[in-house]
């Protein structure tokens, strides 16, 4: 089955770097070719982050738009400009602008919860506009943050729903479903035509943690529960955080909660809609 990771990492990030080896994952260009090639990875997207000291992010100094410093993209791949809010200066929403025209460029990331700004905030109005007027969809961190310095007000999934009313032509992803507000994402789903979820970053750390909680019944069902709720599995994006977890295993994991007739829809077909830069005539697709 070909897979599209609808969000992975590509950037560097220090704390990334410390889980990456913690995890067994190769944090590289040439981790990312080979995990991917064991996977049929077919295409990914990086989500644009940067820090300017070692160990700053969320960091308040990085320009926007924020992309990926690992290496160069690899082929199929694509990213999406990260923002910071303290960042937003006229000259950064021209670079912004000009990062959006690129043709690997297939989205925008918020980082809810990590800035402390509401997604509703009239500093990002001007992004938003952007993301309208080229189409592309508007990604945010939605859930528990890994940093201990992001508050969880800022990224609860409620406060998409007004952010969804208020522009419902954007297409909004809610990263990593949202976790552990999982009902709330449901409903943002079933209610919002304009609102999608990635699978992402649901758990972290290296195969025994995916081995640990998966073994537990209750702990799947918990998924397993959000999601019939929502009944929206063309609304559903396959995402890993890598490198914050294993691509295969967690590959695993996902399989585990959604049922086997939605595989190719949540593992594939789905990006190619909400993502369309990724469907614009990528040999992946003959």
């Amino acid at each position: 089955m070909k897979i599209i990771d609808a969000h992975i990492h590509f950037s560097k990030i220090a704390t990334f770097e410390k889980a990456a080896r913690h995890n067994g994952v190769d944090y590289s260009l040439e981790g990312i070719l080979a995990e991917g090639k064991r996977n049929q990875i077919v295409a990914g997207i990086c989500m644009g982050l940067s820090e300017t000291k070692e160990g700053t992010f969320p960091d308040k100094q990085a320009k926007t738009p924020m992309g990926h410093d690992l290496g160069a993209l690899p082929p199929d791949f694509y990213y999406c400009a990260g923002i910071n809010p303290h960042s937003l200066s006229p000259d950064a929403m021209t670079k912004l602008e000009l990062a959006l025209q690129g043709s690997d460029c297939a989205g925008i990331k918020i980082y809810a919860g990590y800035y402390h700004y509401m997604v509703t905030s009239v500093k990002y109005e001007p992004v938003y506009r952007l993301a309208m007027k080229y189409d592309l969809p508007v990604v945010i961190h939605s859930g528990d943050t890994y940093s201990d310095s992001g508050l969880l007000k800022y990224s609860h999934p409620l406060t998409i729903d007004q952010l969804a009313v208020r522009y419902p032509e954007m297409k909004i992803v809610i990263a990593h479903l949202g976790n552990p507000w999982l009902m709330d994402t449901a409903e943002l789903l079933y209610k919002n035509k304009n609102v999608y979820a990635d699978l992402s970053g649901l758990m972290v750390g290296d195969k025994s943690t995916i081995t640990r909680f998966t073994a537990q019944e209750l702990f799947l069902n918990m998924f397993r529960t959000a999601l019939i709720l929502a009944d929206s599995y063309d609304k559903l994006i396959f995402g890993t955080d890598w490198p914050l977890i294993p691509i295969d295993a967690y590959i695993g994991f996902i399989q585990q909660i959604i049922p086997i007739e939605h595989h190719q829809a949540v593992f594939y077909d789905n990006a190619l809609r909400v993502f369309e830069r990724i469907n614009a005539g990528q040999r992946f697709e003959n």
